[in-house]
């Protein structure tokens, strides 16, 4: 027995070891550490040659089904949890077959939902209303967890093949990269089209539009979503997440710069109307002999309260508070930067008192509306800025004494003017009377 016993001698020596309760009997064929290892393989095969007659009916009832029909996949999940963790069974004959049955059924599925998510993309945006919808728009929510919910089920799988299960990764990963791709670049073109809307109509009562923050968000979103989608256990194994990072921050760039823009748009409207009081210019000439309604500080205000009233808009539909610090900051700087090069042209002219006045009160509330939004000091309380409140202090001094001289010139002009009048008046009434004149004289 030198060579060991052969398939069928351990087949009657497990026979014999299961109706015997006799120990020698058993030693008498063959040393214990030799019975019980054969014993071992017994069970193995006899497991094998069970699951081998239950492939059988499996394949017949697989074979029954219609095509593209994926109820057959919780049967491979349980059966394949029960093998991959048995040590005896794991890659298996039947574990084999096993892996071997669905897999095309896998890829198929995998085909079929790579098709199915591009073509929901594309008449998602098509009818997309841009209405703000969980962290983005109806489009990409339905994206973001049709991906998601894709990649689960896959992984859920545990696919017993090392090399298969990777290329089913790097195959999703690559899916999402460019499903995640084409959202970013439908959400940009549709933010283009908006910002030319209303492109001739710069006024104080322009309001950022709803649609253009949830454009916003789904980019936001995307940045948030990519790491998990395109990473594979936080790792950027393909390098697919790198690619869509760089792509989103120069989308978000192009946006934010787009969106502060149409902003500062209105501020360079609102300077356009103050340069007709400028001094030495035709209008002004004019404006300064005559009467100008209202004190400058209406414009102002109007000014202030369109920003206010954007600021609240962004801050009730953006979803992400660091952008909206970001982006106040910017916005900030370039308002600050846009009155200061209006002032540095006029740095050998004073100010009209309507300049003034429209000014300083923008300056002033857009400093402490914007602290309130919190912006932080250093940002605020620039060169720049300084440069500003240095020039609007001596414009509104110079202001002031040219008010009060003008003030005391009407006082005085007012004064002499009447009692002249006076004078006239008792005069030719005294010439009429004593003349005899005619009484409308």
């Amino acid at each position: 027995m030198a060579g060991g016993p052969t398939t069928l001698g351990k087949r009657k020596i497990f026979h014999r070891i299961c109706v015997s309760s006799n120990i020698f009997t058993f030693r008498s064929y063959y040393t214990a550490p030799q019975a019980f290892a054969w014993f071992s393989d017994l069970l193995v095969e006899h497991a094998e040659i069970f699951w081998s007659l239950f492939a059988v009916d499996m394949d017949k009832v697989l074979s029954e089904q219609p095509p593209d029909t994926w109820e057959s996949f919780p049967l491979f999940q349980i059966l394949n949890d029960y093998l991959r963790l048995d040590d005896n069974l794991k890659n298996g004959r039947f574990h084999q077959h096993l892996r071997d049955t669905f897999a095309p059924l896998v890829v198929r599925y995998v085909d079929l939902m790579e098709t199915s998510i591009a073509q929901s993309i594309h008449k998602g945006f098509e009818k997309e209303r841009w209405e703000i919808k969980g962290n983005g728009c109806a489009t990409s929510e339905d994206l973001f967890w049709k991906l998601d919910a894709l990649q689960s089920f896959i992984s859920g799988l545990h696919w017993p093949d090392q090399e298969f299960r990777q290329h089913l990764e790097q195959r999703l990963k690559l899916m999402a990269c460019d499903m995640i791709e084409s959202c970013i670049q439908r959400t940009d073109d549709a933010f283009k089209q908006w910002l030319k809307k209303g492109v001739t109509f710069i006024s104080t009562d322009y309001i950022i539009p709803s649609e253009m923050c949830a454009m916003v968000n789904v980019i936001l979103d995307a940045k948030n979503q990519s790491f998990k989608l395109c990473a594979v256990d936080g790792v950027d194994v393909h390098q697919y997440h790198a690619k869509i990072d760089d792509l989103i921050d120069k989308t978000s760039a192009s946006m934010n710069q787009g969106m502060i823009d149409k902003l500062v748009a209105v501020l360079d409207a609102t300077l356009s109307k103050l340069s007709r009081y400028d001094e030495g210019s035709f209008i002004g000439s004019i404006l300064s002999f005559t009467k100008v309604s209202g004190s400058g500080k209406e414009m102002g205000q109007a000014y202030v309260n369109f920003t206010r009233n954007c600021m609240d808009q962004i801050r009730s539909k953006v979803i992400d508070e660091l952008w909206i610090l970001n982006f106040f900051e910017q916005w900030y700087t370039e308002q600050i930067k846009m009155l200061c090069t209006w002032l540095s042209d006029r740095l050998d002219h004073s100010l009209h008192l309507y300049q003034c006045t429209c000014l300083a009160h923008i300056v002033k509330k857009v400093y402490s509306d914007f602290e309130l939004q919190g912006v932080m000091e250093d940002k605020l309380n620039s060169k720049t800025y300084q440069t500003i409140a240095q020039r609007m202090q001596t414009e509104e001094a110079t202001c002031a004494d040219d008010a009060n001289y003008v003030a005391n010139l009407t006082n005085v002009t007012s004064n002499v003017v009447g009692k002249v009048g006076s004078m006239f008046g008792k005069g030719i009434g005294g010439l009429s009377t004593k003349f005899g004149g005619p009484s409308w004289f």
